[in-house]
């Protein structure tokens, strides 16, 4: 650009003084600088000036000059000049008036922001130079964008009265730029336009004049601005009525007795949603003032009367005596099935099979690797806390008896008489009434100090019982149990998700002189950046506590836990109700989604329907669908498949495509369907799931080509290509083929691990003791991936124990032995010969 000799000077000093002065002007408006003896009507101005705006997430934001007359701009950004490398220019010329213009924009990411964040405000400004002087544009505000997860304050759950009033306050989460706030009644948007007797208060509370019957509901305080959207816990609002009375009845006739009534009933209005029951009696009986209600007790009707009513209470005062002794009899026999049990100390009581007599033909005698009995079960772990609890009595039921010469006894009976004796008993108790009544979510065995295994079939779920654990001389009757979410009320906090199935195991309050090991399959994608997780455990008063924060574990606590990619193994010393629970630290933090496609085996009418399912990828979760399926007469139409499902408040979308009309239609009548994402991200409820309803053309249609696509929002997204005859088509139907793990749900003694007992105590008579050449449980925990948990392995009486306990548990019941063998071997120990155990000692 070729300037004027003559204007350089002043040029120079218009550049200096902005150089200098520009930082300390706060003004916000155009601000002209005329160089003196030029002509003022040549200063720019501004056809474009720079806007606030909102930085979101990390995505730059772009701003934007533009001026008349004008040879240069710049940018400056609180108070500093932007580079001119960063500066995009566009330069032209104004048609009408012959004047120079030009366009600049420039980029303003979230670090540099960041880097005066908490001090002062971001700011840009655009100055443009002319040959009668500078102008500057008004200051523009960058600031980032964000809005907090946590509500200041939350709906309550409310019980009011009809035409009481109801305030609903909702204070929203702090945020910029400021949240908009609306209510949802059971998801549905109020609008207080449409119903006169609502209104929102500029504080954003939710006021209903006069409470209806029909404003009983959920209500949810939704905030949100440009970055996302935040939903408050539901609060439960309840309408009640109050009963009250209808006019009395007119008096009935006068009776043979001298008197009559007049009744009344409790429906004006009838009580309703848990309001009072009307008080006082519907019935008023008098006597009869009427002359016609005479008569006397001396015919013969009347004294054959008497005798009769005579004679029915005699015999009913010798009836109850027999009903007495009868029903004392029935009790004796109901308590001499279960006997006292010293095992506990708190007020949880398991019930325990009767052990069979010395004559049973069951009775079997066994060398020391000892076999199993299996029996399961349903039950749960803790009482139920409204009611007198019984006390349950307890007997060693088909246990294990030391006996001399190294021989072992083992009662055992029928599984099957066994399991439904032990729930029907279970069912005649208040506190076990609430249990499932299944056999497939529950197992139990009688164990000692040898130790054992519980599993779950096709669950994921087991708890190891280490040699020693249980105290010698001791006999524990332990269950393993799978509760539904909807069973159990675990109380989730702010964004925290249940990663983990609700797993019990008990009796609580036994004494372990060891840690047990319980196995559970979790859906999150262990990122320590991305999550904090903690193990959750429910108190015998029936609150959850927070027993263990993962990742900052103290060595010498009671609960431990290593996490593997699908599954976390817990080490505990006190038995009790666990599950896992996950808060994302940042939008990076995704759970696993297994999706399913089902479709019914057979088809009889003209509609299809293909249900996409979207739950926990966990073992359990698939076994529930699975099951459900098979009642459903459902199959398998297409792979398994997984999508990570992101902390981004954003919904989760299902649609079906390319679904050819000339041989069906499709009957969804919008473009996509939606789960909501706190649906899913709440991780308690079970068989989520949306339908494509799908008709023939013609009854003779069987071949079906579409697609399905699941996605979430501005995230992760699968799609399902479909073609397959739907009468005869069955390739996907072994995949889900639910296989047993490890055969049977109990293992009592050695028979229940891998590596021999004997073979087991030379390991750790090796490797417990320090050895200065590093051949100790050390190398082999470094050996085994496990060298993050010394601290842990060291607080311990037996460090190598543990070692060999957790490898157990990762890898019953397909382990590879020899693999074990090989890593202890190259520790060069100088017995080479630790798994091998001589014929004596056998």
């Amino acid at each position: 650009m070729a300037v004027r000799p003559g204007l350089w000077p002043a040029l120079l000093g218009i550049v200096l003084t902005a150089w200098l002065h520009g930082s300390g002007a706060q003004q916000s408006a155009t601000v002209a600088n005329p160089v003196p003896g030029t002509n003022p009507d040549l200063l720019p101005h501004f056809l474009v000036e720079p806007e606030d705006v909102y930085i979101v997430k990390n995505k730059p934001v772009l701003l934007v000059c533009k001026a008349m007359p004008a040879t240069q701009i710049f940018f400056k950004c609180n108070g500093e000049w932007v580079r001119q490398v960063d500066h995009v220019i566009e330069r032209s010329t104004d048609d009408s008036s012959g004047l120079p213009a030009m366009e600049v924009r420039i980029n303003v990411s979230r670090q540099q922001v960041e880097k005066v964040f908490g001090l002062e405000e971001y700011w840009c400004q655009c100055v443009a130079w002319s040959s009668s002087g500078t102008t500057k544009s008004q200051k523009a505000y960058i600031r980032i964008a964000y809005l907090r997860k946590n509500f200041e304050q939350e709906p309550l759950a409310r019980e009011v009265s009809l035409e009481q009033g109801i305030v609903l306050p909702c204070r929203p989460p702090e945020g910029i730029p400021p949240a908009e706030v609306e209510w949802l009644r059971n998801e549905d948007l109020v609008d207080p336009s449409l119903d006169p007797n609502v209104y929102i208060t500029r504080e954003h509370s939710l006021v209903v004049r006069q409470a209806r019957l029909a404003d009983t509901a959920n209500y949810t305080c939704v905030a949100k601005n440009i970055v996302a959207r935040r939903r408050s816990a539901s609060a439960a609002v309840i309408v009640y009525v109050d009963g009250s009375w209808s006019p009395w009845s007119k008096w009935s006739a006068c009776g043979l007795d001298c008197t009559h009534w007049r009744s009344r009933e409790c429906s004006d209005p009838a009580p309703r949603n848990g309001g009072e029951e009307c008080r006082g009696t519907d019935l008023d009986t008098r006597n009869c003032t009427s002359d016609l209600c005479v008569h006397t007790a001396s015919g013969p009707e009347d004294v054959a009367l008497y005798v009769g009513l005579i004679a029915v209470a005699v015999c009913l005062l010798l009836l109850l005596p027999v009903l007495i002794l009868v029903y004392c009899r029935k009790k004796e026999g109901l308590d001499s099935d279960v006997a006292d049990s010293s095992i506990l100390t708190s007020g949880f009581q398991p019930v325990s099979i009767k052990p069979s007599k010395a004559d049973n033909p069951h009775l079997l005698t066994i060398q020391p690797d000892l076999s199993t009995t299996t029996t399961t079960c349903q039950g749960s772990l803790c009482p139920r806390q409204d009611g007198p609890s019984p006390k349950f009595q307890l007997a060693n039921g088909h246990l294990l008896s030391p006996l001399g010469g190294g021989r072992h006894t083992l009662h055992h009976s029928s599984p099957t008489s066994e399991a439904e004796d032990f729930v029907s008993r279970l069912s005649t108790q208040n506190y076990f009434r609430s249990l499932p009544r299944g056999t497939s979510n529950m197992t139990y065995g009688t164990f000692n100090f040898l130790g054992g295994r519980l599993m779950i079939p096709n669950t994921g779920i087991s708890l190891l019982i280490p040699p020693d654990a249980i105290p010698r001389g001791k006999i524990y009757e332990i269950y393993l149990t799978l509760h539904k979410p909807e069973d159990v009320r675990l109380p989730l906090a702010g964004c925290q998700t249940l990663l983990s199935p609700i797993v019990s195991c008990g009796p609580p309050g036994v004494l372990l002189t060891r840690p047990v090991i319980l196995v559970m399959d979790h859906c999150g994608e262990p990122c320590p950046e991305s999550w904090s997780l903690r193990l959750k455990k429910q108190s015998c008063e029936g609150s959850w506590e927070d027993v263990l924060h993962l990742g900052e574990e103290a060595p010498s606590h009671l609960y431990y836990c290593q996490l593997e990619a699908g599954a976390c193994y817990v080490f505990t010393e006190q038995l009790g109700r666990f599950a896992l629970v996950g808060e994302a630290l940042s939008v990076t933090a995704t759970k696993r989604l297994k999706l399913l496609l089902f479709a019914p085996v057979a088809c009889t009418s003209l509609e299809y329907n293909i249900r996409v399912y979207c739950l926990h990828d966990t073992h359990d979760a698939l076994k529930e669908v699975v099951q459900l399926e098979k009642q459903l007469g459902g199959q398998l139409i297409q792979e398994p498949r997984v999508l990570h499902f992101k902390d981004s408040y954003h919904n989760l979308r299902l649609s079906i495509h390319d679904v050819p009309s000339s041989l069906w239609k499709s009957k969804l009548l919008v473009s996509y369907q939606e789960i909501p994402f706190y649906h899913i991200w709440n991780g308690t409820q079970q068989y989520l799931h949306c339908t494509f309803t799908l008709e023939r053309v013609s009854p003779s249609t069987s071949d079906l080509a579409c697609k399905v696509w699941v996605w979430q929002v501005e995230g992760d997204g699968q799609s399902f290509s479909i073609n397959f005859n739907i009468t005869k088509d069955t390739r996907f139907a072994e995949l889900l083929a639910l296989e047993s793990e490890g055969g049977v749900p109990a293992l009592v003694g050695p028979s229940a691990f891998k590596i021999p007992f004997l073979i087991r105590q030379k390991i750790i008579t090796s490797l417990d003791p320090p050895c200065s050449r590093g051949a100790d449980w050390r190398t082999l925990a470094q050996k085994l991936h496990l060298d993050s948990h010394l601290s842990f392995f060291a607080s311990k009486p037996s460090p190598t124990a543990m070692i060999l306990n957790l490898w157990e548990a990762r890898h019953f019941p397909n382990g590879n032995l020899s693999q074990l063998a090989a890593a202890v071997a190259g520790l060069g120990q100088p017995d080479a010969g630790l798994f091998t155990v001589s014929e004596a000692e056998c």
